[in-house]
């Protein structure tokens, strides 16, 4: 058995899933693209979008947040993905709320 390959976004996928699960956002799940991991949740044929993380460097991570169309917006931020979690999280929370 390899290793998982850490260039890849579906490595990331499963860490911030567990993290979002930790703090209690079941209803959230990750879904690795290309370099990006889409935070979603709903139906999966027709998801909500919530925000995005997209790959910019080895180590450093780009956060957009999903408009009312489920448009992803820029925020400025660019971070380690344990940065960018806590600020999702803490300053971001009302977008990871379920939407029912």
């Amino acid at each position: 058995m390899t290793a998982p390959d850490p260039s890849k976004a579906s490595f990331y996928a499963t860490g911030f899933a567990q993290m979002l699960e930790q703090r209690g956002l079941e209803h959230l799940r990750v879904r690795a693209r290309g370099k990006t991991l889409n935070i979603e949740s709903g139906p999966e044929d027709d998801p909500v979008k919530h925000a995005r993380l997209k790959r910019d460097t080895v180590h450093l991570w780009i956060l957009q947040v999903a408009d009312h169309k489920g448009r992803f917006q820029p925020t400025g931020l660019r971070a380690d993905l344990d940065t960018l979690f806590e600020i999702l999280v803490h300053d971001f929370g009302w977008l990871l709320e379920p939407i029912a």
